[in-house]
């Protein structure tokens, strides 16, 4: 959820928003027929699970937004299904010898949607809007000293220092689209995109849906498809009847106990795949007695967390006491909070804790972090810990938290790929994300390490390092990382789920109905 894009980010942090009342449709294309710039293909229709709060790449912390938005814009790299950084508007980069200065070569003849031309002054406009407006990813930016173009189709970033996750932060699909200058200054970026990418966006039409037409003209090849609509909807039963009727061919509103179902059923393709996301539990260290890492451990023993995973993933997804899934070369092994309620009693003893009141924020957006929240009350309620369970949307739970309005919080990210992304912004003394108020000075030196540390078998001790305190400590209680699960039809080809869950529809086939 990058910034809590927790699922944050966070997910800080990515927000499940719920649909809001119909509104009129905004059509930005008045051309109804097929004619130049539009394509004859064959409309993808999908359904996800929410509207999009706005659609601006680089202000926006909404899953919708970016389900949408991963098809309208380009970043200067991108990541593959193994969560490695490819070309995408740079073809090709280098770095120096001290490896404080990136070369980005871009593609020379790109456009964005309103025809005009991409080039190097876009990069230089995007970059500084996010770290001069201070915007949710400026943290991405916290080594790069300057950005220059040398030419129309060149970058240079200089760093103060070396920055072996450069890369990945810059092609995050969460944040860190390119955008045009016009369509910013206009104001109509927040419902009228002009992107680079493999789709444009042509209507609106709010609490209903957003039409996109396929780009002709876009780098990596004209889409097969004419475009994308995309339906906001957020019951499951009711998504997958539309795609079992032909009304959608794709969703990811699908829930995990319809699984074994699902992959009995013919008329249903099923993706389910292990994602780079996480789910935890964090404490407000702010408050007493949740500041006594004692009383955070001892609730760490307490949860009951192969109940809450088979509550909310039906086994699809996989128990972890840290962040990082073990699928990920950065994995480190931790297994030391076991389901043990003596050793919790001890600890809550130790600490001088003989129980009270617990206020544990979750949103009925995350319909899981509600589940989760009735077995944790269970689990705490013989150490006679009252939990005072809150659900609210997810937008006030973004307020809650981060005015620090709470006892206890459940929350996910998503969109991780460098282990900077699991650990800096949530654990570091300074993070941004760092909502439960921990701090380590240990842990701030090695995650400060790891961000200059070139040498990766060198950089995954510093990080396995830092982890291990982080759990040790309990700045996070760590519980599982879901899987990816979505469904399509069997007209649809082409189509590739993702670790990180970018959506992308640009090489997909869809037969004619």
């Amino acid at each position: 959820m990058r910034r809590a894009a927790s699922l944050i980010a966070g997910l800080a942090s990515l927000a499940l928003l719920a649909a809001c009342s119909a509104g009129e449709p905004v059509d930005l294309d008045d051309d109804s027929g097929t004619g130049p710039g539009q394509s004859a293909g064959e409309i993808l229709n999908v359904a996800i699970g929410g509207e999009p709060d706005q659609l601006d790449p680089n202000k926006t912390s909404s899953y919708f937004s970016f389900q949408v938005l991963e098809n309208v814009y380009d970043t200067l790299v991108e990541t593959d299904a193994n969560l490695e950084m490819q070309p995408a508007l740079a073809q090709a980069w280098e770095t120096s010898d001290d490896q404080l200065t990136w070369t980005f070569h871009l593609r020379e003849g790109v456009t964005f949607h309103d025809g005009s031309e991409f080039t190097s002054e876009d990069v230089l406009y995007s970059y500084n809007r996010i770290i001069d407006e201070e915007l949710s990813n400026a943290w991405k930016f916290a080594a790069i000293s300057d950005i220059q173009a040398p030419d129309e189709y060149t970058v240079e970033i200089s760093l103060s220092q070396p920055t072996p996750n450069l890369l990945s932060n810059l092609g995050g699909f969460k944040g860190m689209a390119i955008v045009s200058q016009e369509n910013v200054e206009s104001g109509e970026i927040t419902t009228a995109p002009i992107g680079t990418g493999p789709f444009s966006l042509t209507e609106y039409a709010s609490g209903d849906h957003i039409s996109l037409t396929a780009n002709p003209d876009y780098w990596g090849g004209a889409p097969s498809i004419g475009g994308v609509e995309f339906q906001f909807i957020s019951e499951p039963s009711t998504a997958l009847a539309a795609l079992r009727s032909g009304e959608i061919a794709w969703t990811d509103v699908v829930p995990p106990q319809q699984v074994e179902e699902l992959e009995g059923d013919d008329a249903v393709e099923l993706g389910v795949a292990p994602s780079s996301d996480y789910w935890y539990l964090a404490l407000n260290q702010a408050r007493e007695p949740w500041s006594d890492a004692r009383v955070r451990q001892a609730i760490a023993f307490a949860i009951d967390r192969d109940a809450i995973i088979q509550a909310v993933s039906y086994g699809t997804a996989t128990a972890n006491q840290l962040a990082i899934p073990e699928q990920s070369i950065w994995y480190t092994e931790y297994d030391n909070y076991s389901l043990d309620a003596a050793r919790a009693q001890e600890l809550f003893d130790e600490a001088g804790f003989t129980g009270g009141t617990l206020d544990l924020l979750v949103t009925t957006d995350y319909p899981e972090t509600v589940t989760a929240a009735q077995i944790i009350a269970a689990n705490l309620e013989p150490f006679g810990i009252e939990v005072s369970i809150r659900q609210p949307d997810f937008s006030t739970w973004l307020d809650e938290q981060n005015t620090g309005n709470f006892d206890m919080l459940m929350m996910g990210w998503l969109g991780n790929i460098d282990p900077d992304d699991f650990y800096y912004s949530q654990h570091h003394t300074d993070g941004a994300s760092n909502a439960q108020g921990y701090s380590n000075t240990e842990v701030d030196e090695l995650l400060d390490a790891g961000r200059v540390e070139t040498d990766q078998a060198a950089r995954a001790d510093l990080y396995a390092r830092a982890a291990t305190i982080i759990a040790d400590e309990a700045s996070y209680i760590y519980l599982y990382n879901p899987s990816v699960i979505q469904a399509w039809s069997p007209d649809l080809t082409g189509y590739e789920v993702l670790p990180d869950r970018a959506i992308r529809f640009r090489s997909v086939e869809l037969a004619a109905s």
